[in-house]
């Protein structure tokens, strides 16, 4: 399938009605592989590039807004790419706003928790999420001061508590 044509279908996948009959379907039209009852939320990003690098198994419901990455460029289109597969076994919950990133499998039965990045393989059957969020430095430069972005100046003057 044209590469324009998947881009297409995922934008509308976004944005149609039917998060168990629709959506669902037009990312299958895609080259996504999902099984049977699986609830897609709205605004579900899944990979438009590489679709057919991602696997949602029978019984997985996706929340609204999560994004699931099957490949990582390094500085656009280039011969430096990971890309890999992401596998969703069946009965997994995820929730709203995560990121699922490449090479990355999420075990049966797991759930988990909104806000989450999934940056490693989920083991079956487990609650996955971040740690409640903390200040984890003071800041005495700001990143963004006159427009201008100062990492170097902000990233030295990050003071721990």
């Amino acid at each position: 399938m044209n590469i324009v044509l998947k881009r297409l279908l995922g934008k509308l996948a976004t944005i149609a009605p039917g998060g168990n009959s629709l959506r669902p379907w037009l990312h299958k039209i895609r080259g996504v592989r999902i099984g049977s009852n699986v609830w897609i939320g709205q605004y579900v990003y899944i990979d438009e590039i590489h679709p057919e690098n991602v696997v949602i198994e029978d019984n997985v419901t996706i929340g609204i807004r999560c994004t699931i990455l099957a490949h990582f460029y390094k500085g656009g289109y280039s011969s430096d790419t990971n890309v890999s597969k992401v596998l969703i076994e069946k009965d997994v919950f995820i929730g709203p706003n995560c990121t699922i990133l490449q090479d990355v499998t999420i075990g049966e039965g797991s759930v988990i928790v909104a806000g989450s990045v999934v940056t490693r393989n989920v083991p079956s059957g487990v609650l996955y999420g971040h740690s409640p969020p903390e200040p984890l430095a003071r800041i005495t430069h700001p990143l963004i001061k006159d427009g201008k972005v100062q990492y170097k100046k902000f990233s030295f003057g990050l003071k721990k508590f």
